[in-house]
């Protein structure tokens, strides 16, 4: 059986999704993006605060699986431009200064949900 997660210290699904899907001892994260879950605003203009603010929406839904980012095996980033590429690998490293990094890929895609500038899903196990 799968169950649904979900965080008010993320944003809200905009579609017909769920947070993070829990199946057995697997936690699918769906892609996050850098709205704030306070005011529904996005984060703009800096792909570092974007990152950070990605990154806060994850920590959040894994928290709500009883999770954290040391579970995480799976990363998939999503940028609008590689240029962003750099800066984005110098935050996202931050989060993962005092565990093993996941795999991961890293692609730059022609646009994302809301013009965004960066996307990123996760797959994480107990």
């Amino acid at each position: 059986m799968k169950k649904a997660i979900i965080s008010t210290g993320a944003p809200q699904p905009i579609g017909p999704y769920n947070q993070a899907i829990l199946k057995g001892e697997t936690l699918y994260l769906s892609g996050q993006i850098a709205i704030h879950p306070d005011t529904n605003e996005l984060i703009t203009g800096n792909i570092e605060a974007e990152t950070h603010r990605v990154m806060a929406n994850i920590l959040a839904v894994l928290a709500a699986a009883e999770m954290s980012i040391e579970q995480v095996v799976k990363t998939t980033i999503f940028l609008k431009t590689m240029d962003d590429f750099s800066a984005v690998n110098t935050v996202y490293g931050t989060y993962f200064r005092d565990c093993i990094a996941p795999a991961r890929e890293t692609v730059a895609v022609s646009g994302l949900p809301k013009n965004v500038n960066i996307e990123i899903s996760m797959i994480a196990v107990r």
